[in-house]
């Protein structure tokens, strides 16, 4: 059976499309078939972060405006064989109702094992209502006080609506950063925002290189064996939690 993973933060600018680009890639690179779905609409960014700038040619607006289905707006990743990417319309008004996605996700079940979907950043009721079937919410923060507190408030909704399917992951943390910011640590973090903790992302320079040129993660980066443990994690696989800053 596949999974389902949402991937959300209460606030832009955490890295939330950036994990769910090198996620994918991760487990790709381990053998399993994966699909991105991206739901920023207007603000599509996956396929420069995938190496696929000017090779899409059919996209998610496409298969809402009835242009042609999913599986020929679905296209192979060249950095990986077994990924895949559905990406956003450029068009931010075009209309996306949780019924879209939630009958995209249930066709796309029968050939991936894993589909990853991006949504957009912030606080809304769309977001709320597109990740309810998912088997599994990412909530996306860094270190910073705001993006903590919009991580709790978040939080807080998807408890209320009965989801108790939420991991925490943390994004560009650093020693420089607890310096700075009016966070002690990583657990006052994790106890703030109220979920279990999946995986920490330490800040490394490798990241935003290698998605802004569309290359894969050196596997000699921190980025890179972060990312392949919370893969593994979400396999099930039990990981140790290392943080390296």
């Amino acid at each position: 059976m596949s999974k389902i993973i949402a991937v959300t933060s209460g606030k832009g600018g955490t890295g939330k499309s950036s994990i769910s680009a090198c996620l994918g890639y991760a487990l790709a690179k381990q053998g399993n078939r994966t699909l991105i779905i991206e739901l920023d609409f207007g603000l599509r960014c996956m396929d420069i972060m995938l190496g696929m700038q000017g090779n899409i040619t059919y996209d998610l607006g496409d298969v809402l405006e009835g242009t042609c289905d999913v599986y020929k707006a679905t296209t192979t990743v060249k950095l990986a064989s077994n990924l895949s990417v559905l990406c956003a319309p450029s068009d931010p008004f075009v209309q996306l109702k949780a019924e879209d996605i939630e009958k995209i996700t249930r066709e796309m079940r029968k050939y991936f094992e894993y589909i990853i979907i991006d949504t957009s950043a912030g606080i809304n009721g769309s977001v709320f209502d597109i990740v309810t079937n998912s088997d599994l919410i990412l909530i996306v923060t860094t270190p910073d006080p705001v993006c903590v507190r919009d991580a709790q408030m978040m939080s807080d909704e998807f408890y209320k609506r009965g989801n108790q399917k939420q991991r925490l992951v943390i994004n560009k943390a650093s020693k420089r950063i607890f310096e700075f910011e009016d966070m002690d640590d990583l657990d006052a973090i994790i106890d703030t925002v109220g979920v279990q903790l999946l995986g920490v992302i330490p800040e490394d320079s490798a990241i935003p290189l290698a998605t802004g040129k569309g290359a894969p993660l050196s596997s000699s980066s921190m980025g890179f064996v972060a990312f392949s443990a919370i893969s593994r994690r979400i396999k099930g696989e039990h990981i140790p939690i290392q943080i390296k800053m």
